[in-house]
């Protein structure tokens, strides 16, 4: 794997919660890093008309039920502020959570090929997630499938309550 700084084209080089987001358990607090890390470890990014190569700054905030996506250039100049309504995301959202759980609750006590047909569920979920946060950003931002995947774990973390 290329190192990714020497990968081609856009990407996240930082990602940063605003204080909207609000701060939660420390094991919620852990998976949402975890899942930021991941983002800024492997992504492509490119906000429409910047630089196809740029490096991005991304912070998230909510403002009336509506992720907001604040991009910004390497130097920290506003590049595109785009806002994403939630609510195409409600269902797969609390459909993940259930699958998650039901997950969860399988590797205690369920065969393997139960804890596989489970995991399969939970990526198929994942990835119509993840196909949504596409499609809502088509012509806006344009990322890859795993990027989306990646920024569609952050918006599930930035959900959970718990």
């Amino acid at each position: 794997m290329a190192h990714p700084e020497t990968q081609p084209g856009g990407r996240l080089i930082d990602v940063e919660l605003d204080e909207t987001i609000g701060r939660a358990t420390p094991d919620v607090e852990h998976e949402r890093a975890v899942a930021i890390f991941d983002l800024i470890e492997e992504n492509f990014f490119v906000p429409a008309g910047a630089s196809a190569d740029g490096r991005f700054k991304l912070k998230l905030s909510l403002a009336d039920k509506r992720l907001v996506f604040d991009v910004r250039d390497e130097a920290g100049e506003a590049v595109a502020t785009h806002i994403l309504s939630l609510t195409p995301f409600r269902r797969v959202i609390k459909d993940y959570f259930l699958i998650c759980d039901s997950y969860y609750e399988a590797i205690r006590s369920a065969t393997p090929q139960q804890i596989e047909a489970i995991d399969m569920g939970r990526r198929g979920i994942h990835n119509d997630g993840s196909q949504t946060l596409m499609e809502r950003l088509k012509g806006k931002i344009e990322v890859d499938l795993d990027t989306a995947r990646r920024l569609f774990t952050l918006i599930c973390v930035l959900h959970w309550r718990s």
